[in-house]
C-alpha cells in the first residue's frame, strides 16, 4: 500500500479522476478523454491492477451522474484493452507511439462499441448490411472532415487528450523530481 501514498501515485491518479470528471462539463459530442485515460493509466502505473481499477473507477464515478446504457460492459471492456495498449507505452513512450496507440485505441472503441450497438439494439437488422449501417451511420462521431456538423469528434478528442495527458506528466517529471519512477 506504500505506492498509494506518494506524489507519483497521487499526481497520475488525479490527472485521471480530473479527466473523467471533465466528461461532466460541456463539450463536444464524443470530445472525450476516455482513451487518454486508459493509455495513460497502462502506461504510467507501475502496478497493472491500479492501471485497470483507478482509470475504471474514474469512469464509474462519473457515469454515475451521466447515467448508464445497455453497451456499457462493452464500453468498459474496450476500456481494459485500451490499458493493455497503454502497457506497451511503459518503456518507450514516443510521440510517435502514443499517437499510434492513441488511433489504435479510437479504432478499437468505434469497432467494438458500434457492433454492441448493432447488436444489442433493434435500430438495425441482424444482417451484415445492418452491421455495415449501424457502422455507416457511426462514422460522423469518429471521422473529421472540415464539412461536418461535428467539428470535433471521438479521434480528434482522444489524440488530443493523449497529447496533453502524457505531455504534461513528461513536462512534470522535468520539473518535480518526486515524480520520477524509482
Amino acid at each position: 500500500m506504500k505506492s498509494l501514498f506518494n506524489p507519483r501515485f497521487a499526481t497520475i491518479s488525479g490527472m485521471i479522476l480530473l479527466a473523467a470528471l471533465s466528461r461532466l462539463l460541456p463539450h463536444p459530442p464524443n470530445f472525450a478523454p476516455i482513451t487518454a485515460i486508459a493509455l495513460f493509466g497502462g502506461a504510467y502505473f507501475s502496478d497493472k491492477r491500479l492501471a485497470f481499477l483507478i482509470p475504471i473507477l474514474a469512469m464509474l464515478l462519473s457515469d454515475l451522474i451521466i447515467g448508464f446504457h445497455t453497451t456499457m460492459p462493452f464500453v468498459y471492456g474496450c476500456f481494459a484493452l485500451i490499458t493493455l495498449i497503454g502497457f506497451r507505452l511503459k518503456e518507450n513512450k514516443s510521440a510517435g507511439r502514443i499517437a499510434l496507440a492513441s488511433v489504435a485505441g479510437s479504432t478499437l472503441f468505434f469497432v467494438i462499441t458500434n457492433f454492441a450497438v448493432w447488436a444489442l439494439s433493434s435500430s438495425y437488422p441482424y444482417s451484415i448490411s445492418g452491421l455495415i449501417a449501424c457502422y455507416a451511420a457511426a462514422v460522423p462521431f469518429y471521422d473529421y472532415t472540415p464539412f461536418s456538423s461535428m467539428l470535433l469528434n471521438t479521434f480528434m478528442g482522444d489524440v488530443f487528450f493523449s497529447a496533453v495527458f502524457f505531455g504534461a506528466f513528461a513536462i512534470a517529471e522535468q520539473k518535480i523530481p518526486a515524480l520520477i519512477r524509482k
